[in-house]
């Protein structure tokens, strides 16, 4: 693990054990693969790659740690389009690019968009305690397999 995933992954536990709650083998590798991942995983992708590591661990053991650690707030939901929920472990404020065709999610910052909580309070009189942005296009490899490269490249 690189510094910064140490550091929100001994949070994490941190937070459970001051919850009560048990953190056992199975939930730790969950909190460790959720970390280290890049893709925004669904369960049965998690499922798929600790499997081995668990044989006797079940689709559902890994479905209820997950709804664990969202009621916690430690973990986002999202439902891009597909039928499956993808799961993220937020290491930072960040947003999300998601491709309509193939599905696939790419992290980035924008600094700027921090104010708009501030501006959607002053307008609106709301105690606005977050926000969530999702932006929609073709990756690079689809613009390329669809014949959709923008002329500027």
């Amino acid at each position: 693990m690189k510094n910064m995933e140490e550091t929100v992954y001994h949070q994490t536990i941190a937070k459970l054990k001051a919850s009560k709650i048990r953190v056992t083998p199975q939930r730790d590798a969950i909190i460790k693969y959720l970390i280290a991942s890049e893709a925004h995983p669904t369960a049965e992708k998690i499922y798929s790659a600790l499997s081995p590591q668990f044989p006797h661990m079940s689709v559902a053991t890994v479905y209820n740690n997950l709804k664990l650690l969202a009621d916690l707030g430690l973990i986002e939901e999202m439902n891009v389009g597909d039928v499956a929920t993808h799961f993220d472990f937020a290491l930072q404020p960040h947003y999300h690019v998601i491709c309509r065709n193939c599905g696939k999610i790419v992290d980035f910052s924008y600094d700027k968009l921090t104010d708009v909580e501030q501006v959607a309070a002053a307008k609106t009189g709301f105690l606005v305690d977050g926000h969530h942005l999702e932006v929609y296009g073709l990756c690079p490899e689809c613009q390329v397999k669809l014949g959709k490269v923008p002329a500027d490249r």
